[in-house]
């Protein structure tokens, strides 16, 4: 990645994108480090995480991830998911963020010298030319290293500079032994609330005994 010393700039993370991605090269999104890092090559202006969530899952899996960027230097950008019946009668949802993302990234163009963009969804293509236009430096951050490639080749042939994202699993991604720790945790965590709750109810056992 090359970025001056002075340099402006927004990270704009396609969070869905961004996940498939990181799944398929096998590793997780260190969210705290990955700020961290851009934050060491120049001003960092903004830093937006969008993601579309159903409407009935208030409390889904991504709900704490999206608390986490929302308390921790993240602008997080939400809307509700939209059902709907294909021509088949089968059940769909769509989730698409690209106008989000867009608007932002035009509204914010003049304030920052370098825009770095997570996807690899080929409608970005006509964002990237509109910015580049405005004399703004664009790097597309997705991977060509899976199998398919997750970025579209007019994406990667349009930005100024693609960076593969498995060349920097070890400076974004979660240390695995970091996850198994968490899952120790939360096992344990469990455990000890079985416990209480069998306390609970031995003492009432003998609260009940010693009355009779």
């Amino acid at each position: 990645m090359k970025f001056y010393a002075n340099e402006r700039i927004a990270l704009f993370i396609d969070g869905a994108n961004l996940y498939a991605t990181s799944r398929a090269l096998g590793f997780d999104i260190d969210y705290k480090r990955l700020l961290g890092l851009f934050e060491s090559k120049g001003q960092l202006v903004r830093a937006y995480y969008y993601t579309a969530l159903a409407e009935d899952q208030e409390y889904s899996s991504i709900r704490p991830l999206i608390d986490w960027l929302d308390y921790n230097g993240f602008t997080v950008v939400t809307k509700p998911m939209k059902e709907f019946f294909d021509a088949t009668g089968r059940r769909k949802v769509k989730g698409n963020m690209d106008i989000e993302l867009a608007v932002d990234a035009m509204d914010i163009a003049d304030r920052v010298d370098h825009i770095v963009l997570f996807s690899g969804d080929g409608d970005f293509r006509s964002l990237v030319e509109a910015l580049q236009r405005r004399g703004k430096r664009v790097s597309v951050m997705s991977t060509i290293s899976s199998q398919p490639p997750m970025i579209a080749d007019e994406l990667r042939r349009q930005a100024d500079v693609f960076v593969d994202l498995a060349t920097l699993a070890s400076a974004i991604g979660r240390d695995p032994g970091e996850k198994a720790e968490r899952a120790a945790r939360r096992e344990q965590a469990a455990m000890e609330r079985a416990q209480r709750t069998v306390d609970q109810y031995d003492d009432e056992f003998d609260d009940e005994f010693a009355e009779s």
